[in-house]
């Protein structure tokens, strides 16, 4: 098995897609694999670590990740102000049987229609058009609101920004170092590689959170109402997709 670095593998060919992630605030909660491993596609696992930073083959981690899409491209391509939106999605950490460390993204959440449907279209990804939006209450706070189009579903996540940290956890290497997806798609799993420069980040505190999102993509009902195990903020940075293999 291949282990977490905090720094990406290059690609394997060019990117086909580049896109800013600004703001990105990290909530998680661990949980036990079976919440997870009904979740999963075939030829993939619950990536496991403890909060401790230790393996104990039991630990997962559900993650609500909510950031700000800018300055989308198709290399050479850009498309304008179409690819600026927020999005809010859910996401769990796998493993394959190649060892490449990944994420399942449960659901996605996004501020902006064409956007959405061209993203299920080409990646048959679940994402969702809601109402978003991202707001500075403070200069030293970060927050977003979702809500989804045409239901009752909503999140509301509001951090306060803390100090930079200068050498993350394993914890917080295995959570956000995350450099590719495991989508299932026409009767198969792939795997597509990203990479992007070191995560730029700092310690955070919930102010305010409220979420339907985990409960809706079949997780348990209570776990938003529990106090997060780990909460991150990075100011940004550019992330590039591979083809998916």
């Amino acid at each position: 098995m291949t282990a977490i670095t905090a720094v990406a593998p290059r690609l394997p060919g060019r990117p086909w897609i580049q896109q800013d992630w600004l703001d990105v605030v990290f909530v998680h909660w661990r949980v036990d694999v079976s919440a997870v491993a009904p979740h999963l596609p075939s030829g993939v696992r619950p990536d496991t670590l403890g909060a401790d930073g230790v393996d104990d083959g039991t630990t997962t981690w559900v993650g609500l990740i909510a950031f700000r899409f800018t300055d989308t491209a198709f290399p050479p391509v850009r498309v304008g102000r179409v690819g600026d939106f927020v999005e809010v999605n859910v996401r769990v950490y796998t493993v394959d049987e190649q060892g490449r460390h990944g994420v399942v993204f449960l659901s996605l959440d996004a501020g902006k229609l064409l956007p959405t449907l061209g993203a299920r279209v080409a990646t048959a990804l679940p994402y969702w058009w809601a109402h978003a939006e991202f707001r500075r209450p403070e200069p030293d706070r970060a927050a977003y609101a979702m809500r989804r189009h045409g239901t009752r579903t909503r999140s509301l996540v509001d951090v306060e920004i803390g100090a930079p940290i200068e050498e993350p956890t394993a914890l917080e290497t295995f959570l956000t170092a995350r450099w590719g997806m495991h989508v299932h798609r026409a009767g198969r799993t792939r795997f597509w590689p990203n990479e992007h420069e070191t995560w730029p980040l700092h310690r955070a505190s919930i102010v305010r959170l409220r979420d339907d999102l985990v409960a809706a993509a079949g997780l348990p009902f209570a776990l938003t109402g529990l106090e997060p195990d780990s909460v991150l903020y990075a100011p940004g940075v550019t992330t590039r997709f591979g083809l998916g293999r």
